[in-house]
Order: structure tokens, then C-alpha cells, then sequence
């Protein structure tokens, strides 16, 4: 180990949470081995049934501004209401982390090998709630931080009369195996290991990295902290369930993410995947349906809806976007949000737990990696201290 190194941390999982966590802890002088079940690979090449809870490749990949709630509520907040604002105030600032870091990359002139395209996003709302009808630019700009540019549309660029309000602002997206293969080449550029195995508890981690002990056809040094990054934990977290979630790529492009929310819960959006390579449109959300196959049915819902809500993404002369592949993915979701937190486990050591985001993995994603820096970081610091 490098007279340099923090220590050594082993991440496991090498989705975008677990790919981004490696190369914070790499910036940050931490000596960092990826174990995971799955990696990064070209999109055409995954198995989309054998590799279904492999989340990243299946992910939207695109940042939409969810605003948190006004500063000051005009009626008393129950507990769980605090909560939800609590909540929504660290997803805020995980969103304008991410949002920083892509800006970095695109000044560092990496974008394209990235993957990542800015442009706009465009968000129409049929029941908007109080966080979205106290927007306004200066609030956007100067309470909420939001880069770039933001405006409230005005009623005549509604798509129909259901929609009650809408705005644009400046965003990002990626091609999601396209910008995981790129942080790889970045954590293996760093001098980051990475090996591809299934764990099944954070103490067979520790095991593996223990004082002497030889895998992977070589000697590592022993593992002062762990990182769980696997979308879902290890199998003992019973808040943790999965959501099903279809879309469906066209081979035609779009200009800006698309983002419509209905009275009744449901969604349609678009997401450029860039460089040419189609837009995906969704999108379904089922919680604990784990049916692996696409439906037809859901698929034609899904353009129809999108189809009469973005209309000026048909060429001139047709009528129907051009599907190219389904897309089904399960999305690691967790009641009450994501697990950012640290703990001792017994038989093991410290593990920084960074799973259970849902469909924001990417949106969250350098957020959350810097939260796993400082978590790893605190407990070290803190037990190398005890030891004087």
C-alpha cells in the first residue's frame, strides 16, 4: 500500500453508486478494490433477463430538478411530513453535486467519452404541488441553487388543457453503460482493482481481505472499511423492495428530456441517449412485480402517451415513433429513501451502506459518493485516533 493511502476500502457492487463511491475514494488517496456480480459492458451486450437486477444499464440516466419544499410551509409539519422534507432538502443537494461533477467532466473535455449531453428539460405537471407552484426563477436561482437557466412556461405551451403547469431548465444525461465503462477506465487509470465476484454477506468480504491472505492470484492488503453498494443490500434489509420499471428505446433523437406527471400517479418522459444512439421513452413504475418480460400493451401505452404529449419529436409526415428494443429493469428501491449510513457489523468491521435509491442512482449518484468519502473518512480518523 502506498505511504500515501488513507487506507484500503473495498466497494461492493459496481453500479453507477458503486462505480462513483471507487473513484471519490480514489481522489481521495483511499486504496480501493471493487468486488462485483456485474460489470460495465457495451449495452448491447448485457442479458436484459440474467443481468435484470444489474440496475445501471436499464436506468433512465438523466437529471430532473425535484424541488424541495418551501423554505417556510404555511401550516404546522407533522412528523412524517418533516421527514419527507428532510429528505427531499439531501436529495436537492445530491442532484446539484451531480450536477457539478458532470460540468467538471465536460470542462476536463470528457463529456462525449462520458457519454454525457447537456441540454433541456422540460416538465409539465396536471396536480403540481406546493414545492412546484412556488418556483420561480429567483427562488430557482437563488434558494434552490439550480445552474443555469429556469423558467415557468406560460399556459399556451402546455401540450393540452390537462396540464396545469410546466417549467424548463438547463440539465444533463448520460448513456448509462457508456458513462459506467468510463468511470471504470477512470478508477483503473487511478490504480483501482476491480474483480468480478458474487459476496454474499460484508463479512466474507473481510474475510477475503484479511492480513496475508492471497486472492485474486495476488496479495491484498486487509480491508479497513467496506462499502455496500448493491443496490439492495445483502439480502437483510427488509425495507428494501424492488420496481419494476418498462421502457422502450426509439431510434429517433430528441432535443431535451421530456417529463410529464398525471393526476393519477403516472408518467411519461423521454430521455436522449445521445450521440446518436436513440431516445429511451417511459416509463412504468410497479412496485414488487418482478415479471421479467416486456408487454407489448405497456410498450404501445407508453409511445401513444408520449407521442400525444411531445408531438414535435415526430418527423414531418409521421405518425408513430420507431421502436427499436423494450427495456425492463428493477429498480432498488427502499422505504424512506436511500441508506447513506455507517456501521459496525459484528464478525466484520465498518461498512458504509449507499444503496436503495430507486430510479435516481445517476441524478444522486456524486452526492452520495461524496457522503460515503466522508462516512469512511470520520470512522478512520476516529479509530486510528482511539489507538494513540
Amino acid at each position: 500500500m502506498s505511504n500515501k493511502s488513507k487506507g484500503h476500502v473495498v466497494v461492493i457492487g459496481a453500479g453507477v453508486i458503486g462505480l462513483s463511491s471507487a473513484l471519490a475514494l480514489l481522489e481521495a488517496n483511499y486504496t480501493t478494490t471493487i468486488l462485483a456480480k456485474d460489470l460495465p459492458a457495451p449495452f448491447e451486450s448485457i442479458d436484459p433477463r440474467g443481468q435484470i437486477n444489474f440496475t445501471s444499464p436499464w436506468g433512465g440516466a438523466h437529471n430532473r430538478w425535484v424541488p424541495p419544499f418551501p423554505t417556510v410551509p404555511s401550516t404546522p409539519l407533522t412528523a412524517a411530513q418533516q421527514s419527507e422534507h428532510a429528505l427531499r432538502a439531501r436529495e436537492h443537494a445530491f442532484s446539484l453535486s451531480t450536477f457539478h461533477r458532470m460540468k467538471h467532466f465536460q470542462s476536463q473535455n470528457q463529456a462525449q467519452q462520458a457519454g454525457i449531453t447537456f441540454l433541456k428539460g422540460i416538465e409539465y405537471l396536471e396536480t403540481p404541488g406546493p414545492e412546484y407552484l412556488s418556483l420561480t426563477a429567483e427562488r430557482a436561482s437563488q434558494e434552490l441553487g439550480l445552474p443555469g437557466t429556469f423558467r415557468v412556461l406560460e399556459s399556451h405551451e402546455f401540450p393540452d388543457d390537462k396540464i396545469t403547469w410546466g417549467c424548463e431548465y438547463d440539465t444533463w444525461c448520460v448513456n448509462p453503460m457508456q458513462y459506467c465503462l468510463f468511470l471504470l477506465g477512470q478508477i483503473i487509470a487511478r490504480g483501482g482493482k476491480v474483480f468480478k465476484r458474487e459476496v454474499r454477506s460484508t463479512a466474507e468480504v473481510f474475510q477475503l481481505f484479511s492480513d496475508g491472505v492471497k486472492e485474486f492470484g495476488e496479495t491484498l492488503p486487509k480491508a479497513d472499511a467496506v462499502v455496500n453498494a448493491t443496490g439492495v443490500g445483502m439480502g437483510d434489509d427488509e425495507l428494501v423492495f424492488p420496481t419494476r420499471g418498462q421502457t422502450c428505446l426509439v431510434q429517433e433523437p430528441c432535443e431535451a428530456t421530456v417529463t410529464r406527471q398525471n393526476a393519477d400517479g403516472s408518467w411519461t418522459f423521454c430521455v436522449p441517449r445521445g450521440y446518436g444512439a436513440g431516445t429511451i421513452i417511459g416509463g412504468t413504475k410497479e412496485p414488487d412485480n418482478w415479471d421479467p418480460k416486456p408487454d407489448p400493451q405497456a410498450r404501445e401505452r407508453l409511445l401513444r402517451a408520449f407521442e400525444g404529449t411531445y408531438p414535435k419529436m415526430l418527423a414531418e409526415g409521421k405518425t408513430r415513433l420507431t421502436p427499436v428494443r423494450d427495456i425492463v429493469g428493477r429498480r432498488p428501491t427502499r422505504k424512506g429513501g436511500l441508506r447513506l449510513e455507517g456501521e459496525m457489523v459484528d464478525g466484520a468491521g465498518f461498512v458504509m451502506h449507499a444503496y436503495g435509491l430507486g430510479g435516481r442512482g445517476y441524478e444522486l449518484s456524486w452526492g452520495v459518493a461524496e457522503g460515503v468519502v466522508e462516512g469512511i473518512k470520520g470512522y478512520l480518523e476516529k479509530e486510528r485516533g482511539s489507538r494513540l
